[in-house]
C-alpha cells in the first residue's frame, strides 16, 4: 500500500499532466511551488506587498509558525481588536449556518464573537451586511459561504454571489467545491470554478475552498487540495458541516501535508469540545469552524489547575 506522501506525489504529477503541465515525480513539488507563486497572493518570504492593515496573520497563518519556529516568543501584529484572552479564540470561525437562524441569534453570534475575539463570524450571505455593521471596528471579520452547501451552483452564480457578499462587507469567502466534477475526473472544470472565484476575491478577501472530504477518497482529497492551491485559494477546508461527515484528524493531516506551508487548512464539522479543536490544530489546522465556540472556550476555565 502506498504511503500518504507517495499518494501526494503521484496525484500531484497526474494533476499537473491533466492541466497540461507535465512534470516528473522529482520536480512535482518544485513545480507546484512555482505555479502557485503567480503574484495573486502574498509571498511568505517578502513583505514588499504588505498593506499594513494587519491581514497577514489571517491570510498567511503559516508565516507565524515559521517566525515562532525560528525562536520568537512574541509577534507584534497591527489589528483593531482588543486583547485576546485565549489564543484558541483567534483560530475559530464562530459559525451559524442553520437555515432557521433568527436575526436575534445572528446578533447574539456577533456579540459573542466581539466579546471573545474570535477570528470571524461565519454566516449565510443574507446576514453578511448586518454582521459587518455590528462588528465594524471590533477586529472580528465576517466570513460567508458561497455555493453552499452542495457546491453545485454554476460558476457564474458563485462569482456573482461572491461579488455581492464582498460588497456587503464579507472579507472571507468559504466556497464549496463542485465535488461531482472532481469525482467525474473534470479537473479542469474544478480548477476553473475555483480560479474565477479566487479572482473575484482578489488580494483583499481570503478564499477557503471546502472540499467535503467525507465524500472523497484520499487520492481525491489530494487532487482537490492541489487544484485549490493552483487556482489561487488561501485555505482548504474539510467540510461544510452539512455533509455525511465532519473533520477528521487524518484529513487535516493529509491536507496539511498536501499543501505544505503555502495554504491554510480549516477543520470544520463536528468540532464540539476544546480537546477536539486543539487536536485539529496540532494535526495542522490553522482555523477551526465551530458553532459551539463559546462552550469550547469555557472548557478552559473548567480544566483543573
Amino acid at each position: 500500500m502506498m504511503r500518504d506522501d507517495e499518494i501526494i506525489d503521484e496525484v500531484a504529477a497526474r494533476v499537473l499532466r491533466r492541466l497540461g503541465l507535465a512534470a516528473d515525480r522529482g520536480t512535482v513539488h518544485a513545480e507546484f511551488e512555482r505555479l502557485t507563486s503567480d503574484g495573486d497572493h502574498h509571498d511568505d518570504a517578502s513583505c514588499a506587498s504588505c498593506t499594513g492593515r494587519g491581514e497577514c496573520a489571517r491570510r498567511r497563518p503559516v508565516t507565524l509558525r515559521r517566525i515562532v519556529a525560528a525562536g520568537a516568543c512574541r509577534v507584534a501584529q497591527r489589528f483593531p481588536g482588543g486583547k485576546v484572552e485565549d489564543e484558541l479564540a483567534a483560530c475559530i470561525d464562530h459559525t451559524l449556518l442553520r437555515p432557521d437562524a433568527t436575526y436575534e441569534q445572528v446578533n447574539q453570534l456577533c456579540r459573542e464573537a466581539a466579546e471573545h475575539h474570535f477570528a470571524t463570524v461565519c454566516v449565510n450571505p443574507v446576514h453578511v451586511a448586518a454582521c459587518a455593521a455590528m462588528l465594524r471596528g471590533s477586529g472580528v471579520a465576517v466570513c460567508t459561504v458561497v455555493g453552499f452547501p452542495l457546491g453545485t451552483t454554476t460558476t457564474e452564480v458563485k462569482v456573482a454571489e461572491t461579488r455581492q457578499c464582498i460588497d456587503h462587507g464579507a472579507s472571507e469567502i468559504d466556497m464549496v467545491m463542485h465535488v461531482g466534477a472532481l469525482k467525474s475526473g473534470d479537473l479542469q472544470g474544478v480548477y476553473d470554478d475555483i480560479r474565477r472565484v479566487a479572482r473575484e476575491c482578489g488580494r483583499d478577501v481570503l478564499l477557503k475552498v471546502i472540499i467535503e472530504a467525507a465524500l472523497l477518497t484520499d487520492e481525491e482529497k489530494v487532487q482537490a487540495c492541489l487544484l485549490a492551491q493552483r487556482a489561487g485559494a488561501d485555505f482548504v477546508k474539510t467540510s461544510t458541516g452539512f455533509g455525511p461527515g465532519g473533520a477528521t484528524l487524518h484529513d487535516v493531516d493529509l491536507m496539511r501535508r498536501t499543501v505544505g506551508e503555502d495554504l491554510g487548512v480549516k477543520a470544520a464539522g463536528g468540532i464540539r469540545d476544546r480537546a477536539t479543536a486543539e487536536q485539529m490544530i496540532a494535526a495542522g489546522a490553522d482555523r477551526v469552524g465551530a458553532s459551539a465556540s463559546v462552550k469550547i472556550l469555557r472548557e478552559r476555565d473548567a480544566k483543573p489547575q
